[in-house]
């Protein structure tokens, strides 16, 4: 059987070929009402950790706005 996550990506994969509208509509109503809140979101010890850091970097003001980040990024991609 696949898994879960190698399942999601084949799908994304599929739809992002489908030309079809009516079945784009109808996937998207599907997905749409389908209630993930009766199930628990579920978080790896890594994604755990990661959002521990955040909530850490925030409470000490380490923070960057999104301008910023933007400007950082296009002068990383220009160095390439």
């Amino acid at each position: 059987m696949e898994t879960l996550e190698k399942l999601r990506s084949e799908l994304i994969d599929r739809i992002g070929t489908v030309k079809n509208k009516e079945l784009l509509v109808a996937l998207d109503h599907l997905i749409s009402s389908y209630d993930a809140g009766d199930i628990p979101l579920e978080l790896t010890t890594d994604q755990q950790e990661m959002l521990e850091m955040s909530e850490t970097d925030i409470k000490n003001g380490r923070l960057i706005s999104q301008e910023a980040m933007d400007k950082r990024n296009l002068e990383w991609l220009n160095g390439l």
